[in-house]
């Protein structure tokens, strides 16, 4: 592991838990790291070496002058709770490996055991028929069945078969393959908006694990980006309505500016 994670600090932390995430679907899973790191102020724990996992497929150009090959950022930032509950380590990655996805997830778990970690959390979409002016429902999966028992008595929706895709399902799968606990938050999005981010999952998600991690996060800024993407959402799903209509549908028939009411009824009784 020495060779693949470089650690800025070595922090005691109390009890931590472990938010993990990546790019998915309606970019759900990384809206709600992002939006807990900064705004409870996290610190620089670790930074993994980002050769080991990926493969550089071009260069940037600035000004005629070639840079040097750019990779994916992975790294780990800590956090300690202030009220003496359990502290919290989030790890964050800009993209996901293409060939070594199982090694990534196994050094991810390897810093959760490393600081004792409780508890692994990822987040995810799950692309449902809602509407996107529908408050979005949160899903819950677990590692067993006694934890997915608690989430369901937490009132996240439970049960049925889906497939969390990538890393924020698969490092889940490898967690119980350790024996640690796992949880993940599914965020619903519509299925006609999967390519849109979609902040109101994420801050469904956000009043879920709040309480789970011990913390309390301040949801205003998020809330108010959910109404201006709820607005895009809307004239987007008017532009999609528009183009439905005109690629499925024809006119039965035809203005004639040149002919009169009998041609046009003429052309119909020829065309059956």
């Amino acid at each position: 592991m020495n060779n693949l994670v470089r650690f800025v600090v070595r922090p005691k932390l109390k009890s931590p838990n472990l938010l993990a995430s990546w790019p998915g679907i309606a970019n759900v899973s990384l809206s709600v790291a992002t939006y807990i790191e900064k705004k409870l102020g996290f610190k620089h724990l670790a930074q993994v070496n980002a050769m080991a996992f990926f493969d550089p497929i071009g260069v940037t150009v600035r000004n005629s002058v070639i840079e040097s090959p750019q990779f994916p950022g992975s790294e780990f930032f800590y956090w300690k709770n202030p009220r003496g509950g359990s502290d919290l380590i989030i790890f964050i990655g800009e993209d996901q490996p293409q060939a070594r996805i199982y090694p990534m997830a196994e050094l991810v778990l390897d810093v959760a055991e490393k600081f004792g970690v409780k508890r692994i959390y990822t987040c995810a979409a799950a692309l449902t028929k809602m509407h996107h002016s529908e408050t979005p429902r949160v899903w819950g999966a677990a590692t067993t069945p006694v934890l997915a028992s608690e989430l369901k008595k937490s009132g996240l929706l439970h049960g049925g078969t889906m497939q969390i895709a990538g890393l924020n399902g698969l490092l889940l799968g490898i967690a119980k393959e350790r024996q640690m606990e796992g949880v993940c938050l599914l965020g619903e999005v519509p299925q006609y908006a999967s390519r849109i981010p979609n902040p109101m999952a994420a801050l469904a998600i956000i009043k879920v694990i709040a309480p789970m991690l011990e913390i309390e996060i301040d949801t205003e800024e998020l809330a108010l980006l959910t109404e201006e993407v709820k607005e895009n959402m809307k004239q987007a799903a008017a532009v999609a309505m528009g183009e439905y209509i005109d690629y499925f549908t024809e006119p039965i028939w035809e203005s004639d500016t040149e002919g009169g009411e009998d041609e046009g009824e003429e052309d119909i009784s020829n065309e059956n």
